[in-house]
């Protein structure tokens, strides 16, 4: 294992001391812990606040969407790992800011869990929260079974939306039900080139042959549908955009917003090639692509490869969809 680290027992709590070094003018630590960070800057009285949590491994998720527009904290996990429930009880009721608050996070069993514990213990302050849950990976869990497919990039735009509702002090109930509109309209999809290695495992999380794709692949390395010799991006962009689109149909005249995610090691270029080929197939379609998004958004420390994400959109969803947003690593205005 080769990286630049110091230690492995001390990859997020160096991580995150670092963030704070960059950016302390925009995030602070809650009572000094860096396993809960928030924004710095308090929002109106009355708005609902908005969590979220997962593992390290990621950046920019979870903790890079917390600011204006978007998350107000986030909890603070190991690599690939969920943070606990008192830090995520703690975080709660510090984001409580008089209107409840909304936890926003991916679909997977220990963030589940550990969130509903912490929403029950935090019930007992009086503080009113709902959980909104993204389940977005097309490649998890047939259509019949949506409620356990796993939550992947399309996260990013659920707290686009969220956050901008609660900026428009929408209540808690409302920015839950247009969070979960948004959601329903989400899909996406990834494929691994090469694998990553979490440091304190020290080894790769899976293997793959140097001519092979794995399509569906998973951010922590879940397995995904089926292995393939390597693809072109325009094949490979349309054997995906077809399985995100047989779940959730496109018609001539829609709208959509695109997310081309770089999972960690695949260069900027290469994620425009594929963005190039996506484009090429939707407007064939007759559909319009509204805030393109192409980046390193939802990473898996430095596994090559990439997601696309696809977010149909209605006159309100693009509405919130164009709302101011910033954070150290997101800016919309």
């Amino acid at each position: 294992m080769k990286k630049i680290i110091n230690t492995p027992e001390n990859y997020v709590r160096d991580t995150i001391e670092g963030i704070i070094a960059a950016y302390g003018d925009r995030l602070k630590l809650l009572n000094g812990d860096f396993r809960m960070v928030m924004a710095r800057q308090m929002p109106k009285p009355g708005k609902v606040g908005i969590v979220t949590g997962g593992g390290s491994g990621h950046l920019p998720l979870f903790l890079g969407y917390v600011g204006k527009g978007m998350a107000d904290g986030c909890a603070v996990g190991n690599v690939f790992a969920s943070p606990s429930s008192g830090k995520m009880a703690d975080l709660i009721r510090a984001c409580d800011f008089g209107g409840g608050v909304l936890c926003l996070y991916g679909n997977y069993g220990g963030d589940n869990m550990n969130f509903q514990m912490a929403c029950d213990e935090v019930e007992i302050d009086g503080i009113q929260t709902e959980i909104v849950t993204a389940a977005d990976d097309v490649a998890s869990a047939l259509s019949e079974n949506a409620q356990k497919r796993r939550g992947v990039a399309g996260l990013i735009y659920a707290y686009k939306i969220a956050g901008a509702a609660a900026d428009e002090m929408m209540n808690l109930q409302e920015v839950a039900d247009i969070t979960r509109k948004a959601l329903n309209n989400i899909r996406s999809m990834g494929i691994a080139l090469s694998p990553c290695i979490v440091p304190e495992v020290g080894v790769t999380t899976f293997t793959i042959g140097e001519d092979e794709v794995e399509i569906g692949m998973g951010i922590h390395g879940e397995k995904g549908i089926e292995v393939h010799k390597m693809m072109t991006a325009d094949e490979l962009a349309a054997v995906m955009l077809e399985k995100i689109v047989s779940d959730n149909p496109l018609e001539n005249g829609d709208e959509v917003s695109v997310l081309v995610n770089g999972l960690g090691a695949t260069p900027l270029e290469e994620q425009m090639i594929f963005y190039r080929a996506v484009h090429k197939l939707l407007d064939n379609r007759g559909v319009s692509v509204v805030l393109p998004h192409i980046g390193e958004y939802a990473t898996s420390m430095e596994m090559a490869g990439l997601s696309l994400t696809v977010f149909k959109l209605d006159d309100q969803l693009k509405r919130l969809l164009k709302a101011p947003a910033s954070t150290p690593f997101y800016n919309f205005s």
